[in-house]
């Protein structure tokens, strides 16, 4: 059962480049208008000139008038054709149940076009469809069969007119129409089959339980298939797919080759990630897997990433783990070798607003993927919502438009068009590299799962479906009518196919599954970490002195052809300065140092966000632009071994966030890195933080090592540039799947990126970037904390040594505010207050914490203080660890207390005046200035707090 059969399909055409021009070989007419595609209105003398020759060849009339007369049904009848290409998709045959009920347009008929009455007029059209003469009747008749037949195209919108010719030929020329050989027919057939009986293997055998089938849709199988053997045939070696659940365990088993009794085993309870492994595991419908399949000797790798039940978002995920690996097989200027696959529902394609963020990436520098393949299985059904309520567009596909890529409507009962359809469109990515959507019209047999009742909200549409027959009996029984198969060869392949499924149900019973191997390929030699509390975890990830002077001299000099903004010559010699004393290094220059150590040891760097290059602060300056010619130089790019890249992306959070997650999921040697332009936008991506980035290790046993930066901090700018949540990275925090920093220091946040690539593991890194501590006179760090045997640091000391058994009050905080505590105590001559500053959120450094405690054996106050209001931040998240770092440290009974804002639906306050009195405020009182309602040995009383930070 397993074996390709090498004559699937037809073999596919060789192509050489672009066509000089029209297959037919005629003359080209003189146009008008720069059309080349023959669709628009000529000039009538210029056409009766061109008319002539063809005229007097045919024997007919070639007098003035007469050539005249030809030049106007010439126009007229090439404006027919226009109509039919623009618009015959209108008409087609689409819909499998034939509910969907469309009026013919208007510009369809001979009546709009003089026409009417006159079917035996002969008029000349230059070779279109292979006619030179031909009567309206059999143009008529050739249009409707090409435009109107069981497959519809749009693409007249797309402006590239080669392009749009090469469309045209594929669907006009008699040699390029759906055609496959007996052979190919009934192993389209066989393939159809197997879709069908394996749905209603799994109905007979798991009663009731989900599987989200893909029952009325199993033409895809086939027409997947078509897609790996044209693919292999024009250079792809791996294809990467992403799908929502319909469909999925099909495609899993019959196009993804997964052992049939290993998707038994799980459906029995069983599991594919044994305990030893560790995850929390997924439904079966979720999961992912990879495997090689080869047809006609060409062997291509596949991949199905795995996905929540969050439709579309996978998509960009995919688009990621694409570019990666078109990187890492150097493929990404020709973009031949790794092709993307997404299979869509209708309403989720119409609706979900990441389908056109991925669009919005097609195209762009540093996300382009050479075009993906679309595949919309358009069940006309959203769980229970009929098209007409799911979207304002005629189809689902309409949004495709925006990028004029091409549509290839069909109907999903006919097996063969669909796999014509998946062939045209595997031509077109290679041939263009371009996006290309298939729309396939089928239906949904059951309800949105099986155990759902459909005809609660659909009673007509389930009543038809009811007694519409099965895919393979109508093709089947059409292949019987051609004679190439006789009445016997469905039920054998039937019959054959439901033994072999047996023969694996049996296999599952004993089925144990091997240890799944997470590191494998481009992820070998790293693994699982250390206990997260271990010191273990941290590596030594200073540089050399050497390697230090050297990155200076990259990050300062300006070659002598680019001449750069007047203000950012001033930026570089404050560095230059930096390198020359060894002091006050700032942020932006530490980042770039880790950047471009991390590249001269031969690892990849990947940056973007909405306004990387520069900085949303103008404070990285990564790209220098030319003020003449805006060419542009990349310092750190210049730099040997690595490779280091940094985009500006689209204005999108959760289109370009899952493309850079599935980035790092395919290249864990690359730092990649995703730059919110403020921290508080990045809840717009919160299904990739919430399904991919805080969960995806547990539930798919894949690691992923990608940075978020998020601009955090207080500094009087309103409810949208002040938070960039972090309480709710902190709430997602558990089983050691994510780290979360607060970082206060340049040369700890050099170190936390340096960190993340020199560790042999991979996990996620949310850093809260500062705003105001980029420009900080006190937030700089000198030359030797980036060499020597220095190290990230989870904890900073104080700034002030204070011996430890002076401290009375022991301030913790996390971020900028921890400089304004520190400035208020220094004005303020307090010598028992210490200030400590967690760098490292989770995993929590509470063993490192609890032994500085016990050294402060006079403590008798701990504050947690932070910025955002009490409901924000980091406060419920630490202070049961900051308790039980007390008991360890043998403070038993003594209590973290709160200082900070109140509790607030808006994260800040929009008036400056009330953000100075509340930041002035909390300080006071985590430092104990502000003393009401306290005692003298409690800090403010919980419910009392922040009496004194208004409202």
């Amino acid at each position: 059962m397993g074996k390709e059969p090498d004559n699937f399909l037809p073999a596919m055409p060789q192509q050489d480049g672009p066509q000089a021009g029209p297959s037919w070989g005629n003359p080209r007419w003189p146009l008008t208008g720069g059309e080349s595609d023959l669709t628009a209105a000529l000039d009538p003398t210029e056409l009766a000139l061109a008319i002539a020759p063809a005229a007097a060849k045919a024997g007919k009339p070639t007098d003035q008038a007469s050539l005249e007369k030809a030049a106007d049904d010439s126009n007229r009848a090439m404006m027919l054709i226009r109509s039919f290409r623009v618009r015959g998709h209108l008409a087609a045959n689409l819909d499998p149940l034939g509910i969907s009920h469309r009026a013919i347009p208007e510009d369809l008929t001979l009546k709009c076009h003089g026409f009417e009455g006159q079917e035996d007029l002969e008029v000349y059209i230059g070779g279109v469809f292979g006619f030179g003469w031909v009567s309206i009747g059999e143009l008529y008749t050739a249009l409707k069969h090409t435009y109107c037949g069981n497959v519809g195209l749009e693409y007249m919108h797309i402006s590239d007119v080669e392009e749009r010719r090469f469309l045209q030929e594929r669907f006009e020329s008699p040699e390029e129409t759906i055609q496959f050989t007996p052979e190919g027919k009934r192993a389209i057939l066989q393939a159809v089959i197997r879709g069908e009986e394996y749905e209603k293997y799994l109905a007979k055998k798991y009663v009731g339980t989900k599987r989200f089938g893909l029952d009325g849709g199993e033409a895809m199988i086939p027409a997947l298939e078509a897609v790996i053997k044209y693919g292999g045939a024009t250079g792809v070696r791996e294809i990467i797919y992403g799908m929502a659940h319909r469909g999925r365990l099909n495609v899993l088993a019959n196009v993804m080759a997964k052992p049939y009794r290993v998707i038994f085993h799980e459906f029995s309870g069983g599991s594919a990630n044994p305990d030893d492994v560790g995850g929390s595991g997924d439904v079966k419908y979720h999961l992912g897997t990879s495997t090689d399949r080869e047809f006609d000797g060409i062997k291509v790798h596949m991949s199905l990433v795995p996905n929540p039940s969050h439709l579309e978002a996978v998509d960009p995920v995919v688009l990621g783990k694409t570019r990666a690996q078109q990187a890492m097989h150097d493929d990404l200027g020709k973009h031949d070798k790794v092709l993307p696959v997404l299979i869509h529902g209708d309403a989720a394609f119409a609706g979900q607003g990441v389908v056109w963020e991925c669009f919005g990436l097609s195209g762009v520098r540093g996300y382009a993927t050479g075009g993906c393949i679309h595949f919309v299985v358009n069940n006309q059904i959203g769980f229970t919502t009929s098209p007409k309520f799911a979207r304002s567009s005629p189809y689902p596909s309409d949004v495709a438009k925006g990028i004029q890529a091409p549509i290839v409507h069909v109907n999903g009962d006919d097996p063969e068009a669909v796999t014509f359809a998946c062939k045209l469109a595997i031509e077109y990515r290679q041939r263009f590299k371009r996006d290309i959507v298939i729309d396939m019209w089928c239906y949904r047999r059951f309800g949105h799962n099986e155990g759902d009742e459909p005809s609660f909200t659909q009673p007509l549409m389930y009543k038809e479906i009811r007694n519409h027959p099965r895919v393979s009996d109508l093709y089947s029984e059409r292949l019987k009518t051609e004679g190439v198969i006789d009445a016997g060869t469905a039920p054998a392949l039937r019959d054959e196919f439901t033994a072999h499924l047996d023969a694996e149900f049996e296999a599952a019973k004993g089925y144990k599954p091997n240890e799944v191997d997470w590191f494998a390929g481009r992820w070998s030699g790293l693994h699982k970490p250390a206990d997260p509390e271990t010191a273990r975890r941290n590596v030594e990830s200073a540089i050399p002195k050497k390697l230090l002077a050297s990155l200076g001299r990259t990050l300062t000099t300006v070659p002598g052809d680019i001449e750069i903004h007047k203000t950012l010559g001033r930026v570089l010699d404050a560095k230059r300065e930096m390198f020359d004393s060894g002091k006050g290094f700032d942020w932006a220059t530490a980042e770039a140092l880790a950047f471009g150590s991390l590249v001269t040891e031969g690892f990849g760097v990947r940056l973007s966000g909405q306004d990387s290059g520069r900085g949303t602060f103008s404070q990285r300056h990564a790209i220098w632009i030319d003020q003449n010619d805006e060419h542009k130089y990349i310092p750190i790019a210049t730099l040997p071994h690595g490779k280091f890249e940094v985009y500006d992306s689209t204005l999108s959070e959760f289109g370009v966030l899952g493309f850079e997650y599935g980035f790092a999921m395919a290249d864990p040697k690359t730092l990649v890195l995703w730059e919110a332009q403020f921290g508080d936008f990045a809840n717009g991506a919160q299904v990739i933080i919430d399904q991919f980035i805080a969960a995806g290790e547990a539930k798919w046993l894949r690691a992923n090592g990608l940075v978020m930066l998020l601009p955090h901090g207080y500094e009087g700018q309103g409810p949208e540039h002040s938070s960039a949540r972090l309480e709710r990275f902190l709430q997602l925090c558990a089983n050691d799947n994510i780290q979360v920093c607060n970082i206060t220091s340049p040369a700890n946040y050099f170190h936390v990126l340096r960190r993340q690539m020199l560790r042999p593991f991979r996990k996620p890194l949310i850093i809260m970037t500062p705003k105001s501590l980029l420009r900080h006179p006190d937030a700089k760090s000198d030359a030797e904390y980036f060499t020597g045997d220095s190290h990230f640091m989870r904890i900073l000391s104080d700034r002030k040594d204070i011996a430890d058994d002076k401290v009375r009050r022991l301030v913790l905080c996390s971020g900028k505010v921890a400089y304004d505590l520190m400035q208020k105590r220094n004005d303020e001559q307090i010598d028992d207050v210490s200030i400590v500053r967690i760098e490292q959120l989770y995993p929590f450094p509470g063993q490192p914490l609890a032994e500085r405690l016990s050294r402060m054996t006079n403590l008798e106050e701990v504050v947690w203080c932070q910025e955002e209001p009490k409901n924000n931040g980091a406060w419920f998240f630490v202070e049961s660890r900051i308790e039980e770092a007390l008991t360890d440290a043998g403070h038993e009974g003594m209590r973290p207390c709160y200082a900070g804002r109140e509790p607030g639906a808006s994260p800040a306050t929009g008036f400056a005046a009330r953000h100075q009195a509340q930041q002035e405020a909390l300080v006071s009182v985590a430092l104990g200035l502000s003393t009401r309602g306290k005692t003298a040995l409690e800090c403010a009383d919980r419910r009392n707090a922040t009496n004194d930070l208004g409202s």
